[in-house]
């Protein structure tokens, strides 16, 4: 009976340690949209020409990892229409302080003149970010 209790105990220790390595896992991972995320350098912020959409965030921040996919998805889906940039402003901070940043995510819309066009702090979705590039005639 003893040897099936310490048996017991150890497999829920490594269930706990196994659920921790998956919740630890998903919470790690950088953001889809390696052509996003410009962690190389700099973007040229609007670019020229094109209607841009900048969002200023980190690679850690959870809203920010929740946009990421959206952002990966739009870049294809306006390749060539509009340009859809990001820059992490925790390894950029000079960037926040540019882009008068006091929240992230913030997202900064540009019309093809490259005139600051609308400003959104926190989370934005897909739709109202679809919705915008459109307004811009991105779309």
């Amino acid at each position: 009976m003893k040897n099936k209790k310490i048996q017991m105990g150890v497999l829920a220790v490594i269930v706990a340690l196994a659920a921790f390595g998956v919740w630890k896992y998903q919470f790690e991972q950088k953001p889809a949209g390696a052509a996003t995320l410009h962690s190389g350098g700099i973007p040229e912020v609007p670019v020229n020409g094109m209607v841009t959409m900048l969002d200023l965030g980190a690679t850690e921040c959870i809203p920010c990892k929740m946009m990421a996919p959206i952002l990966a998805e739009l870049e294809k889906k306006y390749d060539g229409k509009a340009a859809i940039l990001f820059i992490d402003v925790w390894k950029h901070p000079e960037q926040a302080q540019k882009f008068g940043i006091r929240s992230i995510p913030t997202q900064i819309f540009y019309d093809a003149r490259g005139k600051e066009m609308f400003r959104h702090v926190g989370f934005m979705d897909k739709k109202s970010i679809e919705s915008k590039l459109k307004e811009l005639s991105a779309g």
